[in-house]
């Protein structure tokens, strides 16, 4: 059976890595691997890929970066003819990018079956373009692969035959598991002087944070306060970059003592630095889900989560925008008095077995 795993943007590239590899031992499946180009940045795709060991795309697109809407449409006209060229069984879109509806939507519209990993999880907040693509995605369909319980409650509520729906666990964690051994032996932290459990790595690219001069300013402001306690590093995602650049922020905080500006940094240098850290601050969902398997604490500068279950059983917090709330946070996970969080079942790091098994599943049973 031919599946096409579509990939758009980073995110997918640490999810789709281990669904890709248990698929070619499985003798049933013949995978693809299509990548849109929705976001294509040397240091955010190609390393990724070498990183991750993921191969070179079978199919790539090419779309590029453009307004919601007319990637969206540049995406579905160009995946409409792969599919009637490629002729699959079956898509299977990760996460709840642009790409991910967009081929959702083409597949759908010509009765190839449609697989969402990552399904059911919502914010409730439909200001999120992200939202838009979780739920039209879940809408389509075939099988509804999930992470969590709360993912199942959501689709079971709008509608979802429970048929349709698999807990699987939690295929970030599938990754972060394999790689954390290569992780390890990077020397990141000696490059920064940084000593394991004594500083604060910060990831922002949100357009709720980046977007706004204000809004960034006070992020900003806040995170110099933190440094006055322990040094923070900020790998600067590239909207960021250019934001800060473009809003006369950068030069205030580049040679701030404290605070380490770095450019946008590889998965394996990336996982280093979370997992001796002593906090995170970050508005990122897969490191919410990352950090909670660690047990290291979280601050989430967002007002929702899609990811509830990091907040309940795991060692995320939210701050929303309240600097005040950010910086009292801060305080409380450097002086240790954080909550413990457990671990949610089944991120295991065996999602990808359980989600090849439930793809094959389909197939016989159709």
């Amino acid at each position: 059976m031919k599946i096409i795993n579509v990939v758009g943007a980073r995110p997918n590239f640490m999810k789709i890595a281990p669904l890709l590899k248990e698929m070619k031992e499985e003798k049933l499946l013949e995978p693809l691997l299509l990548h849109t180009g929705q976001h294509y940045d040397q240091s955010m795709s190609e390393n990724f890929f070498r990183e991750l060991m993921i191969p070179e795309p079978d199919i790539y697109l090419g779309v590029g970066s453009d307004t919601h809407a007319k990637q969206v449409a540049k995406i579905m006209s160009k995946f409409e003819d792969v599919c009637l060229e490629e002729k699959p069984d079956a898509v299977l879109v990760v996460g709840d990018v642009n790409s991910t509806m967009a081929c959702s939507l083409v597949a759908s519209k010509m009765g190839i079956k449609v697989v969402h990993m990552e399904a059911g999880l919502r914010s409730f907040d439909r200001s999120m373009p992200e939202e838009i693509n979780r739920i039209v995605t879940d809408a389509l369909a075939d099988l509804l692969l999930t992470p969590s319980e709360d993912a199942d409650r959501n689709l079971l509520h709008e509608g979802i035959p429970e048929h349709k729906i698999r807990r699987v666990g939690n295929i970030t964690i599938d990754t972060l598991f394999h790689f954390l051994p290569l992780a390890e032996k990077r020397t990141i932290l000696q490059k920064h002087h940084l000593e394991p459990k004594n500083y604060v790595l910060v990831t922002l690219h949100r357009p709720s944070n980046v977007d706004d001069p204000d809004r960034l300013r006070s992020v900003m402001e806040a995170l110099s306060n933190i440094s006055d306690w322990l040094p923070v590093i900020f790998p600067v995602h590239p909207r960021t970059l250019k934001n800060m650049v473009e809003f006369g922020i950068l030069d205030n905080y580049s040679q701030k003592k404290g605070m380490i500006l770095e450019e946008a940094l590889g998965y394996l240098d990336f996982q280093k630095l979370m997992k001796d850290s002593k906090l995170v601050i970050t508005d990122s969902g897969g490191i919410q889900e990352e950090t909670t398997v660690l047990g290291i604490p979280c601050i989430t500068l967002r007002e929702n989560t899609e990811r509830p279950v990091t907040v309940e059983l795991g060692t995320n917090e939210l701050a929303g925008h309240d600097m005040g709330r950010l910086l009292s946070l801060a305080r409380k996970a450097i002086e240790g008095s954080w909550k413990k969080g457990t671990i949610p079942p089944l991120w295991d790091g065996k999602t990808s077995k359980r989600a090849v098994s439930a793809i094959c599943e389909m197939f016989i049973k159709n």
